[in-house]
Protein backbone atom coordinates (compact mmCIF):
# COMPACT_ATOMS: atom_id res chain seq x y z
CA UNK A 1 0.00 0.00 0.00
CA UNK A 2 1.38 3.69 -0.88
CA UNK A 3 -0.20 6.65 0.56
CA UNK A 4 0.48 10.45 -0.96
CA UNK A 5 -0.80 13.26 0.49
CA UNK A 6 -1.47 16.86 -1.26
CA UNK A 7 -3.04 19.91 -0.72
CA UNK A 8 -0.87 21.41 2.33
CA UNK A 9 0.50 25.10 2.37
CA UNK A 10 0.12 28.38 4.37
CA UNK A 11 -3.18 30.14 4.65
CA UNK A 12 -4.20 32.45 6.81
CA UNK A 13 -6.27 31.99 9.80
CA UNK A 14 -10.42 31.89 9.05
CA UNK A 15 -9.08 30.30 6.10
CA UNK A 16 -10.02 26.95 4.29
CA UNK A 17 -7.36 24.02 2.51
CA UNK A 18 -8.57 21.03 1.02
CA UNK A 19 -6.05 18.16 1.37
CA UNK A 20 -6.13 14.69 -0.71
CA UNK A 21 -4.42 11.05 -0.15
CA UNK A 22 -3.68 9.07 -3.06
CA UNK A 23 -3.99 5.25 -2.52
CA UNK A 24 -2.25 2.75 -4.19
CA UNK A 25 -1.54 -0.84 -4.35
CA UNK A 26 -3.87 -2.78 -2.95
CA UNK A 27 -8.15 -2.47 -3.63
CA UNK A 28 -8.93 0.69 -1.61
CA UNK A 29 -12.56 0.27 -0.44
CA UNK A 30 -11.53 -2.60 2.20
CA UNK A 31 -9.31 -0.18 3.99
CA UNK A 32 -10.63 1.63 6.69
CA UNK A 33 -9.00 5.67 6.38
CA UNK A 34 -8.13 8.13 8.58
CA UNK A 35 -6.14 11.11 9.10
CA UNK A 36 -3.53 12.53 12.02
CA UNK A 37 -1.69 15.53 12.10
CA UNK A 38 1.90 15.80 14.43
CA UNK A 39 3.09 19.66 15.83
CA UNK A 40 6.59 20.20 16.41
CA UNK A 41 7.15 18.64 19.71
CA UNK A 42 4.10 16.71 20.07
CA UNK A 43 2.86 13.38 19.31
CA UNK A 44 0.80 12.30 16.62
CA UNK A 45 -2.82 13.03 16.68
CA UNK A 46 -5.96 11.81 15.51
CA UNK A 47 -8.37 14.31 13.30
CA UNK A 48 -10.97 12.64 11.64
CA UNK A 49 -11.62 8.61 10.21
CA UNK A 50 -13.95 6.96 7.81
CA UNK A 51 -15.11 3.66 7.10
CA UNK A 52 -14.83 1.67 3.98
CA UNK A 53 -18.16 3.27 2.72
CA UNK A 54 -17.59 6.08 3.76
CA UNK A 55 -21.13 5.57 6.03
CA UNK A 56 -19.55 5.87 9.58
CA UNK A 57 -17.11 9.09 10.56
CA UNK A 58 -15.26 9.70 13.50
CA UNK A 59 -14.11 13.21 14.47
CA UNK A 60 -11.56 14.99 16.97
CA UNK A 61 -13.48 17.23 19.24
CA UNK A 62 -11.01 20.04 18.09
CA UNK A 63 -12.09 19.80 14.40
CA UNK A 64 -15.64 18.68 14.70
CA UNK A 65 -17.66 21.01 12.90
CA UNK A 66 -14.37 22.36 11.05
CA UNK A 67 -12.89 19.50 8.86
CA UNK A 68 -15.30 16.74 7.09
CA UNK A 69 -13.71 13.40 5.98
CA UNK A 70 -14.55 11.95 3.03
CA UNK A 71 -13.60 9.51 0.36
CA UNK A 72 -13.95 8.40 -3.09
CA UNK A 73 -13.75 4.53 -3.41
CA UNK A 74 -13.57 5.07 -7.42
CA UNK A 75 -10.90 7.45 -7.81
CA UNK A 76 -8.82 5.90 -4.84
CA UNK A 77 -9.04 9.03 -2.90
CA UNK A 78 -9.29 10.39 0.63
CA UNK A 79 -10.15 14.00 1.45
CA UNK A 80 -10.09 16.19 4.42
CA UNK A 81 -11.87 19.47 3.71
CA UNK A 82 -11.00 22.24 6.46
CA UNK A 83 -12.36 25.23 6.82
CA UNK A 84 -12.17 27.56 10.00
CA UNK A 85 -8.38 27.15 10.19
CA UNK A 86 -6.81 28.03 13.50
CA UNK A 87 -2.97 29.28 14.58
CA UNK A 88 -3.10 25.66 16.54
CA UNK A 89 -4.11 23.65 13.21
CA UNK A 90 -0.93 23.84 12.00
CA UNK A 91 1.05 20.63 11.97
CA UNK A 92 2.59 17.90 9.60
CA UNK A 93 -1.19 15.82 7.80
CA UNK A 94 -0.81 12.10 7.49
CA UNK A 95 -3.26 10.21 6.00
CA UNK A 96 -3.38 6.08 7.17
CA UNK A 97 -4.91 2.87 6.28
CA UNK A 98 -6.20 0.33 8.30
CA UNK A 99 -6.15 -2.92 6.81
CA UNK A 100 -9.29 -4.56 9.04
CA UNK A 101 -12.92 -3.96 9.36
CA UNK A 102 -14.20 -0.50 10.70
CA UNK A 103 -15.54 -2.20 13.54
CA UNK A 104 -12.65 -4.09 14.70
CA UNK A 105 -10.65 -1.74 15.56
CA UNK A 106 -10.70 1.56 17.26
CA UNK A 107 -10.20 4.54 14.72
CA UNK A 108 -8.56 7.64 17.06
CA UNK A 109 -5.57 4.67 17.86
CA UNK A 110 -2.64 5.28 15.29
CA UNK A 111 -1.22 1.97 16.53
CA UNK A 112 -4.28 0.61 14.83
CA UNK A 113 -3.45 1.57 11.84
CA UNK A 114 -1.31 -0.93 8.85
CA UNK A 115 0.47 2.14 6.51
CA UNK A 116 1.10 5.83 6.55
CA UNK A 117 1.83 8.18 3.93
CA UNK A 118 5.01 10.70 4.17
CA UNK A 119 3.09 13.55 5.80
CA UNK A 120 1.76 17.28 3.90
CA UNK A 121 2.44 20.38 5.97
CA UNK A 122 -0.48 22.86 6.87
CA UNK A 123 0.19 26.29 8.39
CA UNK A 124 -1.83 28.62 9.56
CA UNK A 125 -0.75 31.65 10.20
CA UNK A 126 -3.00 34.36 13.08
Amino acid sequence: VNLVESGGGLVSAGGSLSLSCAFSGRTFSAYGMGWFRQAPGKDREFVAAISWSGSRTHYAESVKGRFTISRDNAKNTLNLQMNSLKPEDTAVYYCAAADRVYSDYNPRVKDDYDYWGQGTQVTVSS
